[in-house]
């Protein structure tokens, strides 16, 4: 925490906030836009009329707790309700009933969700945003290409092009391309209104010949072409509907739907006024691009860098749960089609909840859940590992980069990242770079950009106000960093310090200060955030000591650091694996399976965790902290738990270390210990493994589990009761 000018405190957010807001924005917002999505069906005959009533939609508690879940194997989920009706339109009737759509997985309170009693994370993706971007590259020939490209909200891309002679191109395929002209009267647009709204009319009219007079001479013949360019069709094809489908199904739909985000950037970058509800591409937008590129050509207008991160957004764990959810509604339509269509054929009269089933929804929830990339297995190591799985950035997954391809400035650092991606903390090996972390302050908008806080600097206020900067604002301010001014928010005016401006590092007078940095972690991840003092270490090891401490298993006993960076408490709390008092009151009774304590006359019983195996093979154990009779606080500790010692993160021991020769036994890199590190028990851990064997059904008759297996010594079985199975209290070792 720190204070400012105004006396103020600035608090840490909570390190599963991201996950936390990202759950809450779609079951707040995501699930009723797909829900208003979801069509009005009808029977072929159009007697019958099949329609949700989406704004009456219910999601109910869950049945079951998130600890049984766990023990027992089950999704921990909620039921979803929606009250649906059926209209035959000869009578006017309709009946309505309230239908079972699915269940949905719910997030626990560790930020996570609970599927088939595994606890797994979805991760946060970093993509190119869609919009326009422009840049230059050189052709053979040493000239300077001018290119714009449109990227779609589905991943596709259009890219229009300007040659020397000023004549502007829509690239379809890697080979193809048509005239911007072509490609206007395709999508709607004559020549008279072609001309009327561009900025540069006389450069459309220079390449008008009477060949492309003719292409563009009605909307029929502008659409033939380009089927004919974009299929590579020879000969002359004949216009009908089923080649507009064709067309619509395999460029437009995948090339020129824009959605909310890349309306919204188009709009800002050509200076548009078009509604934020038409998210498809019109002639306007093409036209105005084709005008943009024709200034690049004659000098005006800047290039736009696709590594800064005011042109990334951050699809999160909201708008990938919504994208399954839209998914199992298209499925949940074609099966009620289905289904009317089948009834009506019988002669059967169908009712809604006989139409609906919950197959779709909770199918594809499993299947997004238990295959999709983003979606892992929760790494429950050490608390910290569980942290920092939650706020992971990736590039890698569907509609995103693969290892193999990805460039090293892809992979770099970029200016845009300070304050909002960590520098240090990422992956090593193939996927370096493209596996990162978010830095402790940041938060993610509805837009999917990355912001951070920064205290803002004015003459008129003494007062330090924060406020959230994101990539695109903070480039155009002088912000000031480093720990000097985020300790000392009473800087002297004369002094110089050092300061961030677009992309480039200064040192400027205060005076000229905007904005300056709010803490002296705000740059890093939480991994690298609790190495002391980070600031004098190598970059390369500082990477290496962030992932190590990820590897870090729980000890038998824990043991809190001599010097910490003050983030070792709230690490712990966040990760949820010591035992928190929810409100005040008195200890009544405590053991090692459970605490109880009253508070405003209500006995409140709190189990704790005995023995339990992560997903680690670690052993995930919590002992009480608290005695009968001693009163507690709303918010204290009752019980520790793994790698935590009086609610601080603990993951190692404080030994003595020294660098020095010993006979040559430490070369190479080797390590002499003490015996006392084995003999007391210093750095011993458990682990907790499971073994399982199956038993099958033959043609030679039923497998079964026995201790009388042939061609074995008897002193191999020695461990074995029986049945063949292992007896309670045996000294296993390696090959038993």
């Amino acid at each position: 925490m720190l204070r400012d000018g105004n006396e103020g405190m600035s608090t840490i957010p909570g390190f599963n906030q991201i996950q936390f807001e990202g759950f809450c924005r779609f079951i707040n917002q995501g699930l009723t836009e797909e829900f208003h999505k979801f069509p009005k069906i009808e029977d072929t005959d159009q007697e019958i009329e099949f329609k949700l009533f989406v704004e009456r939609y219910q999601l109910v508690e869950p049945l079951i707790k998130e600890r049984d879940a766990v023990y027992e194997s089950l999704t921990y989920s909620s039921e979803l309700y929606v009250p649906a009706g059926l209209i035959w339109k000869t009578g006017r009737d309709m009946q309505e009933q309230t239908v079972f759509i699915g269940n949905i997985p719910i997030m626990n309170s560790l930020g996570t969700s609970i599927v088939n009693g595994i606890y797994r994370i979805v991760i946060n993706q970093i993509l190119q945003s869609p919009g326009i971007y422009y840049r230059s590259e050189w052709d053979h020939n040493g000239i300077s290409v001018y290119t714009s490209t449109i990227i779609s909200d589905w991943g596709g891309r259009s890219e229009l092009e300007i040659d020397r002679k000023a004549r502007i191109w829509a690239r379809v395929s890697r080979k193809q391309k048509i005239s911007i002209l072509v490609l206007s009267s395709a999508m709607g647009s004559n020549l008279r209104e072609i001309l009327d709204n561009v900025c540069y009319p006389e450069i459309f009219l220079s390449f008008l010949n009477d060949k492309e007079k003719k292409k563009i001479g009605s909307k029929e013949n502008a659409i033939l072409e380009f089927y004919q360019q974009f299929a590579c069709v020879g000969g002359d094809p004949v216009f009908s509907e089923s080649l507009c489908k064709e067309l619509q199904k395999k460029f437009f739909q995948q090339r020129c739907e824009l959605g909310r985000i890349g309306r919204r950037n188009i709009n800002r970058r050509l200076n548009l006024d078009i509604p934020q509800n038409n998210t498809f591409l019109l002639p306007r937008d093409v036209l105005a691009a084709a005008d943009h590129l024709i200034g690049m050509k004659f000098g005006m207008g800047t290039l736009d860098d696709m590594n800064h991160l005011k042109n990334k957004r951050i699809r999160s764990v909201a708008d990938l749960l919504q994208d399954q959810f839209g998914l199992a509604l298209v499925r949940l339509e074609n099966a009620v089609r289905g289904t009317i269509c089948g009834a009506i054929r019988h002669k059967l009269i169908p009712t809604p909840q006989n139409l609906v089933t919950s197959t779709s929804l909770t199918a594809t929830y499993e299947s997004f859940f238990g295959l999709h990339p983003l979606s892992q297995v929760l790494d429950r190591t050490n608390p910290l590992t569980q942290i920092v799985h939650g706020r992971k950035l990736s590039y890698l997954g569907p509609g995103g980069l693969t290892g193999r391809t990805a460039s090293f400035r892809i992979r770099d650092i970029h200016p845009s990242h300070y304050g909002r991606i960590c520098p240090i903390d990422t992956s090593e090996g193939i996927n370096v770079g493209l596996i990162g972390s978010l830095a402790i302050h940041v938060k993610i908008d509805r837009w999917g950009s990355i912001e951070s806080p920064f205290y803002e600097i004015s003459e008129r206020s003494k007062e330090a106000q924060m406020v959230y900067l994101s990539p695109s604002r903070d480039e155009y301010y002088m912000v000031a960093s480093g720990n000097s001014l985020a300790l000392n928010p009473g800087i002297q005016e004369e002094q110089v310090v050092p300061a961030r401006y677009r992309q480039e590092f200064l040192t400027i007078a205060w005076e000229q200060v905007h904005f300056r940095s709010i803490f002296p972690f705000q740059y890093f991840s939480i991994g690298a955030s609790l190495i002391p003092f980070i600031e004098h270490n190598d970059a390369n090891r500082a990477l290496m000591s962030s992932n190590m401490q990820r590897q870090a298993v729980p000890l038998s006993r824990s043991e809190k650091c001599i010097v910490g960076t003050g983030l070792e408490r709230q690490t712990a709390l966040d990760s949820g694996v010591s035992a928190v008092a929810e409100r005040g009151g008195k200890i009544i009774y405590t053991d090692t399976h459970k605490i109880v304590f009253s508070s405003n006359g209500d006995t409140i019983n709190i189990p704790l965790v005995m023995y339990q195996r992560s997903n680690k093979n670690t052993c995930m154990h919590q002992k009480p902290q608290v005695s009968r009779g001693k009163c507690v606080k709303k918010g204290q500790i009752l019980a520790d738990g793994a790698a935590t010692v009086g609610g601080e993160l603990a993951l190692g021991k404080n030994v003595l270390v020294a660098y020095m020769p010993w006979e040559g036994y430490n070369s190479e890199d080797a390590v002499l210990i003490s015996e006392r590190l084995v003999y007391e028990d210093i750095y011993t851990s458990f682990h907790i493994r499971k073994y399982e064997i199956q038993t099958h059904v033959t043609s030679q008759g039923p497998e079964r589990i026995t201790k009388e297996i042939p061609h074995l010594e008897a002193h191999l079985l020695r461990n074995l009761d029986r049945n063949g199975i292992v007896m309670l209290g045996s000294w296993v070792e390696t090959g038993d």
